[in-house]
């Protein structure tokens, strides 16, 4: 059978190569305005956050991402949208994968032997106790959608904005699902970081509970949602405390991807059971696998400590520019609309966390001892 040639001479399926290797140029280069911008506020929150003002207040870099992303978004952003539009889509979800398995770097399975089988079995209990208290009131007591309860009891259960972030792509939630449940993390974790180191010294003056600073900070790493928050609320008491909870919250944050793939089985057999079309099989988040993987390459101690420095600032700079591209496109009337209900849902999440996550850690300390 002959070839067929172009003028040239030159086989078509050559020319046919060469057009698809332009048109992936193109699509390339229509990312580079999008990842400029997020880039740009990504670096400016990153700044920002190392400010005293915003470190003793807790406003963590992804926080003011999102925030200053909403501001952009809602004002002059809508004027200069088009040209930007595919390289934000790509930061909400290409780089956000790539986020969440770098932040691997900031946890080692050492972490775990660090709080104990006790801290771990604590951890382990709030997220799933969290987990299923959000989707059974979010969905039988507020009448809530899927998506939105399943946000803010990821963030509330596990690690706050990250956890919703890294849960969306699982859920297959909209833009404004995502940043209600954001929003309702953040106002309820910053009211947490104040509040748990002023309920310690109110016990401390009345004798309430013995509660030492080492399990003041499992109570808090166990309980408080965002890791800058349990910063501040373990380090309100102590260098001790602290570090206990900050510890603690790894752990948690370890148990992230778990959580994933058990969320993504789990909606996988509802699907199923439903009759609902969707595709019969599991839908892996293999970014949460790979995020298991780099924490198992850290644990090792291979990477040296310089390389993993400069990974970590790069993971941030991704997670931040996920953040700001999850602002600019959330409209405040989206958020309006969705009333109070989900605020209602994480103040009863706090609720939890504070004086469920107290008897949790109790409850488990003390059979610990006993045993």
């Amino acid at each position: 059978m002959s070839t067929s040639l172009s003028q040239t001479g030159a086989p078509a399926s050559h020319g046919k190569n060469n057009k698809q290797g332009a048109a992936t140029h193109t699509r390339q280069w229509r990312l580079v305005p999008g990842l400029l911008l997020a880039g740009a506020f990504a670096l400016v929150s990153m700044l920002l956050s190392r400010f005293p003002w915003f470190q003793s207040h807790g406003l963590s870099t992804l926080t003011v991402a999102i925030v200053l992303g909403m501001l952009l978004g809602n004002t002059l952003y809508p004027r200069f949208a088009a040209p930007t539009l595919p390289g934000v889509a790509f930061s909400k979800q290409r780089l956000l994968r790539l986020g969440i398995v770098l932040f691997g770097l900031r946890l080692t399975f050492q972490d775990v032997a660090g709080v104990g089988l006790a801290g771990v079995a604590i951890d382990a209990v709030m997220l799933c106790s969290t987990f299923l208290l959000a989707c059974l009131a979010g969905w039988k007591l507020f009448g809530l959608d899927r998506e939105t309860t399943m946000l803010i009891g990821a963030g509330g259960s596990i690690c706050g904005a990250a956890a919703v972030m890294a849960a969306e792509p699982v859920v297959k939630a909209k833009p404004e699902q995502v940043a209600v449940a954001v929003a309702t993390v953040v106002v309820f974790g910053t009211l947490a970081m104040f509040l748990y180191p002023l309920l310690y010294q109110w016990n401390l003056q009345h004798g309430w509970i013995q509660l030492s600073p080492n399990a003041y900070g499992v109570y808090v790493g166990s309980t408080v949602h965002e890791v800058a928050q349990v910063v501040v609320a373990g380090g309100a008491v102590g260098p001790e405390a602290a570090n206990t909870a900050v510890i603690a919250k790894m752990v948690r944050v370890m148990m992230l991807a778990p959580f994933l793939l058990a969320l993504s089985y789990v909606l996988m057999r509802g699907a199923k059971t439903s009759g609902s079309g969707a595709r019969g099989g599991m839908v892996i988040p293999w970014f949460a696998v790979w995020f298991l993987v780099v924490v198992g390459i850290n644990s090792t101690g291979i990477v040296p400590a310089a390389a993993t420095g400069l990974l970590l600032v790069l993971d941030e700079l991704l997670l931040a520019m996920a953040m700001f591209a999850l602002g600019l496109t959330t409209h405040m009337s989206a958020i309006r609309q969705a009333g109070l209900k989900p605020l209602a849902l994480a103040s009863l999440l706090a609720v939890w966390l504070l004086a469920g996550g107290l008897l949790v850690n109790l409850g488990v300390a003390w059979l610990a001892g006993s045993a």
